[in-house]
């Protein structure tokens, strides 16, 4: 018996393996090399431009056990796809980490940037650590990716910190193979690593190293504002609790009212301000480390102006070791909030900051290590128990979709609000990071480098460009300046908004059709050149089928009342009762602004029709006096769902239901028995009724459509209650119900639903 043992691990075999996924800047190197020796295995291993490369020559049953292990690596490592082929011995003597091979088409998955973890937490605070107090200390499972990749594959000399020229002691962590910083590409130290500065608003230098984070603490504690410059761009910080500092900050931005975020040092420090729930707290302390909105505690020491008549807060933890040693300095809570001007991209540079936010900012802490693209903080929210997010940017993108079949090579160029671009390349969907509105030629300069960035990651020479059917989108415009740049000929495939919005969803959880789409949104223009928002879709293999829509009514002004709920109001109320309209909404206008939209509504100018849900929303805020003219996106709506969620009811409207293919859902006898409800003053439990009336239409519809899988998309979808009352129905009459998760229901997941219409219509 022992012989024949002996023979079974003499034979010696070679493997050649080919590994895709997320498998770079995640220590999947260090752990290949750990787990060869375990396993008695000889050869290499090597970065390549589609992930990693393994070469191992040793016993077949003790490959088994490498291979088993390599399917299953520690996070954030993610093996997608392992390829393994027998080859020809070469009698390695040893295991190695080989120099990347650069060669191939690129086609790994390029890791966000993660929050700083637990060990590197730990040296921060140690003054025995040789890491003690340093801002930029990380290892090979935290710190900047995507901002600082310069190209593939992913190593020190294509990152930012290229021009960091390691020090003895680091050279000997990088080598080490116990070390957890062994091949961390950034390793860095006080003596040879990026450094920190405080600046004036002149760019005059303050103080360096740790007085400058001290002397930053102090301005915060004087109510000043500093500039903080992180991994994806600069923030502006102020003290939360100083009510004059922070109404300061909205001043000087022009931001009134959009609630501000804010960051803690830790998870007791955002229970103290909010009530948080598993998931919630689960989501704060992950390697994304996003904003959570959660529902903020009464009688806590943050002004009021953070989040003026707002039921919830907008928290994150500190994600870097420059945000804990500034929050540990400081002792408190800090505003910290997108470093840009009104509707501009984040500052990502020094020169930028300067320009850009001398009016804003009273000093900038800085340092010099570069960053060579902007991220914004992820926002999420916990939906119907699953965490949601609504802005997809640090700690997420670009993590591909994954489609079940490949793609033709194509990018989306998505919408005009919330933008972002996706690339598609063989199986995988990338959608880049949040970018922003594209009203600015700022915004829009920054969506060309999103694509550049996509493009020299994935190289490909692009079949198809996906875009909106609105001309006017500055997306639109994009697309068509690229089909015309191309060296080849390229097909431009215009997909209609709200199917976009439900093929996203789909892409997200791998749905095919058939199935009823339910694109719940603010406004996108038909296929029949008219303004949809309350659509109910059949999507088949060939496209969609408008199956039903909420009655349009009329908005007048246009865009204007896009902004404005009152003049929403006015429009929908028109629609019922022309005679008293103007004496009911007479409160919310002058008496030139009546004449003037009297006599557009009844000539028909500039008063197009929509059927938009996310219009809705605004009327019934209106009429309940919530809101009247948005100071932000979606502030008529936020009022209204947190006024509804403050009364527990299952009572509804009545709604009608009107035609064949489409139907029209009439939304007259709900409006005319909630103005009846108004004068008793139970506004909750009007906005309570409304909701619950949409998810009653919602679950009517999908049982005349009889598909059995029900997909919810589009920004309304962002209401918590209305998407937990309308799956909770859907549920419950036997539907299989998808809702976004990794996606964000809003504008900024189209680039991927149009991506996926390729499968469709390209």
């Amino acid at each position: 018996m022992p012989l024949k043992l002996l023979r079974v691990f003499t034979i010696r075999e070679q493997l050649r393996i080919q590994v895709e996924g997320t498998v770079q800047g995640v220590g999947m190197r260090p752990f290949v090399f750990q787990l060869a020796e375990r396993c008695h295995q000889n050869g290499w291993v090597a970065n390549t431009g589609a992930g990693l490369t393994i070469a191992i020559e040793g016993a077949p049953e003790l490959q088994r056990q490498f291979l088993d292990g390599l399917n299953n690596p520690p996070p954030p490592a993610n093996v997608l796809t392992l390829s393994v082929d027998k080859r020809p011995l070469e009698n390695f003597s040893r295991f190695e980490i080989r120099s990347s091979e650069a060669e191939g088409q690129n086609a790994i998955f390029v890791l966000p940037d993660l929050a700083i973890c637990g060990d590197c937490l730990k040296d921060l605070f140690e003054s025995a650590s040789r890491f003690y107090r340093y801002p930029f200390t990380s290892c090979s499972r935290c710190g900047p990716r995507y901002s600082i990749i310069e190209s593939l594959p992913y190593d020190r000399e294509r990152t930012a910190m290229a021009g960091f020229t390691m020090c003895p002691a680091c050279i000997q962590d990088y080598r080490s193979i116990d070390n957890r910083r062994f091949h961390a590409q950034t390793i860095a130290c006080a003596k040879c690593g990026p450094a920190l500065s405080l600046l004036d608003r002149a760019g005059n230098e303050l103080a360096d190293g740790d007085q400058a984070l001290e002397a930053a603490c102090g301005y915060l504690r004087e109510g000043k504002i500093v500039a903080v410059r992180g991994i994806g761009g600069y923030q502006l910080w102020a003290d939360a609790a100083d009510r004059a500092a922070v109404e300061r900050l909205r001043i000087r931005k022009h931001r009134p009212a959009k609630p501000f975020a804010l960051m803690v040092a830790g998870i007791e420090d955002a229970e103290a301000l909010c009530f948080l729930s598993k998931l919630e707290k689960e989501a704060l302390a992950s390697p994304a480390a996003p904003i959570v909105l959660a529902k903020r505690r009464n009688h806590t020491a943050v002004a009021e102006a953070v989040a003026p008549d707002n039921t919830m807060l907008g928290v994150m933890l500190a994600y870097t070791p420059l945000h804990h040693l500034l929050l540990h300095g400081f002792g408190a809570p800090a505003v910290a909030t997108s470093g840009n001007r009104h509707s501009e991209p984040i500052c990502i540079d020094n020169a930028q900051a300067l320009e850009r936010l001398a009016n804003i900012a009273d000093c900038f802490l800085t340092h010099d290590r570069p960053i060579l693209r902007p991220l914004d903080d992820s926002v999420a929210r916990v939906i119907n128990g699953r965490l949601t997010l609504l802005r997809r940017a640090r700690g997420y993108a670009p993590q591909p979709v994954l489609s079940k079949a490949a793609l033709p090579d194509a990018f989306a160029v998505g919408g005009h609000l919330k933008s972002t671009v996706a690339i598609g390349h063989n199986r995988q969907m990338i959608v880049s990071p949040h970018i922003g509105d594209l009203d600015d030629a700022n915004s829009v300069r920054q969506f060309d480098a999103a694509l550049i960035d996509l493009r020299q990651f994935y190289p490909i020479e692009p079949k198809l460009i996906v875009r909106d059917l609105h001309d006017d989108y500055g997306a639109s415009r994009i697309a068509e300046r690229e089909a015309m740049l191309s060296s080849q000929p390229v097909k431009t495939l215009r997909v209609q908004h709200h199917y976009a919005h439900v093929l996203a969803c789909m892409a997200e959880h791998g749905l095919e059709p058939p199935l009823l789409g339910v694109a719940f949104d603010g406004n996108g223009l038909g296929s029949d050149n008219t303004l949809w928002g309350g659509e109910f879709l059949r999507i088949h293999g060939r496209g969609f089928e408008r199956f039903a829509h909420l009655r349009a009514f009329s908005l007048p002004g246009g865009g204007k009342a896009m902004r404005e709920p009152r003049r929403a109001a006015l429009g929908l109320l028109y629609a019922i009762d022309p005679v008293r309209t103007f004496e009911r909404m007479a409160p919310h206008f002058s008496a030139a602004e009546s004449n003037l939209l009297e006599t557009a509504l009844k000539k028909g100018i500039n008063c197009p029709l929509t059927t938009s849900a996310g219009r809705l929303f605004d009327v019934v805020a209106s009429l309940l006096g919530l809101c009247q003219v948005n100071r932000f996106e979606g502030q008529a709506a936020i009022g209204l769902e947190q006024c509804a969620a403050a009364v527990e009811s299952d009572l509804l409207y009545d709604f009608r239901i009107a035609g064949e293919r489409p139907c029209m859902i009439d939304w007259q006898p709900m409006i005319e028995q909630l103005l009846a409800d108004i004068p008793a003053g139970n506004h909750g439990l009007v906005a309570r009724k409304f909701n619950n009336t949409l998810a009653a239409i919602i679950t009517a519809i999908a049982e005349r459509a009889g598909e059995q899988v029900v997909v919810l998309s589009g920004g309304c979808f962002q209401n918590a209650l209305l998407v937990e009352r309308a799956a909770g129905k859907l549920k419950s009459a036997g539907f299989q119900v998808y809702c976004h998760e990794k996606i964000p229901p809003n504008d900024g997941g189209l680039s991927l639903g149009q991506l996926y219409a390729v499968k469709y219509l390209g």
